[in-house]
């Protein structure tokens, strides 16, 4: 939302949980204003998560014209509730997490919301005003936890393994659904045409809730399998079409992108990590990237260690927390939870764990030959790990 890294305001560690006096800085300036201020109007339908312990954090404090959704997550598909996270009764609730504008919205108790906010997305384009442009970010619940989904959707798939794995499908199902609801409606109201749509998850499946295969690790890790995300974006407004790409492109990229080709300048905004990738997208050309800084978190220390200790490296403390990847390869430091691979359960529910030492706080592979990162060559390319 700012096309810089979650470091540059402390936002590294966690979540901000439904009890935390923080946000998004209120000086960071966000994709919203910036295409408002290109005279777009700007429409947020789902989950919002970047700070709400006061009106200035909230979406209508920070360029958005319009918001239906949640504001924390994890809350119930149905009722709209957020769960005591601190409670081991999985029926206690903290409270309802459902809003228009600033206002809590009491009359949907028991409207799922896969369709509940593709409704209302829907519901916006069709009574937006074609002499402006259009921002509409569509942040869906679906596919987190908890699993729920009407029983006509696992219908389609009783025989599909374990009854977990069946109400994921289902979710995705009724997702795919409410997207091409979605695109329906830009449809019918002309829009279409000049519509850029981006789909893009956000993670990787968490630990013993799913499988990333063939890739190592999970959410809440900085291995491939907790923070590759896939994407799609079609539009008419694309040179190349129907292609693969294996570009370098990471989230904070959308800023500077959008910004482009809405015409826009991002003169007066705070230095960004992001780069504009739209010929990278449309025309097939070189991604202007080069690096990623995944994630840097000193307050996370190897087990045993002091942080103030310097590991075994002069230039770099490797017992910090830390992944960074620059082209083909791709650094890992500090006490990393060390993943493994699990297999899809359709194919059988086996898990293979690395070999990698306790102690061990230091990798280095090359993602383009080894994406599932199982070699590592932290000991023999040693002259990488200084450039």
């Amino acid at each position: 939302m700012t096309g810089r890294y979650q470091i540059r305001y402390g936002l590294q560690h966690s979540v901000i949980t439904h009890d935390r006096p923080h946000g998004l800085p209120l000086d960071e300036v966000t994709l919203a204003q910036k295409l408002k201020d290109s005279g777009y109007s700007t429409y947020i339908v789902g989950k919002w998560h970047l700070g709400f312990f006061e009106k200035g954090y909230l979406p209508l404090a920070r360029g958005f014209d319009r918001f239906y959704g949640f504001l924390t997550g994890g809350e119930d598909y149905w009722s709209h509730r957020r769960p005591n996270i601190y409670s081991k009764d999985p029926s206690e609730y903290r409270g309802l997490d459902l809003r228009v504008q600033d206002e809590p919205v009491l009359d949907q108790n028991g409207t799922y919301s896969t369709h509940l906010f593709a409704s209302k997305a829907a519901e916006i384009i069709g009574h937006h005003d074609q002499n402006k442009p259009m921002f509409l970010y569509l942040s869906f619940q679906a596919v987190h936890a908890p699993l729920q989904v009407p029983d006509v959707y696992v219908e389609r798939y009783k025989n599909f393994g374990s009854i977990s794995v069946q109400k994921y499908a289902a979710m995705v199902t009724a997702m795919d659904e409410a997207v091409g609801n979605v695109t329906n409606a830009l449809k019918v109201t002309g829009l279409w045409d000049n519509t850029v749509l981006i789909f893009s998850t956000d993670n990787g499946a968490r630990r013993g809730a799913g499988s990333n295969w063939p890739l190592r690790g999970w959410k809440n890790t900085l291995w491939e399998g907790g923070i590759r995300g896939v994407c799609f974006v079609t539009s008419k407004l694309l040179e190349i079409k129907r292609r693969t790409s294996n570009a370098l492109i990471h989230i904070s990229d959308w800023f500077p992108t959008l910004v482009h080709i809405s015409q826009g300048s991002t003169y007066d905004t705070k230095p960004l990590d992001g780069f504009d990738v739209w010929n990278s997208i449309s025309k097939g050309t070189p991604s202007p990237r080069k690096e990623i800084l995944h994630n840097i978190d000193p307050l996370k220390c190897s087990k045993g260690f002091s942080c103030s200790s310097s590991g075994n490296d002069s230039v770099f403390n490797t017992l910090t927390y830390a992944a960074i990847r620059s082209r083909d390869w791709k650094l890992l430091t500090g006490y990393q939870d060390r993943g493994g691979w699990k297999h899809r359960e359709t194919f059988g529910n086996h898990f293979e764990k690395p070999d990698d030492p306790p102690d061990k706080h230091l990798w280095l592979f090359n993602i383009r030959n080894d994406p599932q990162e199982r070699t590592d060559l932290s000991t023999r390319c040693r002259c990488r790990l200084h450039r």
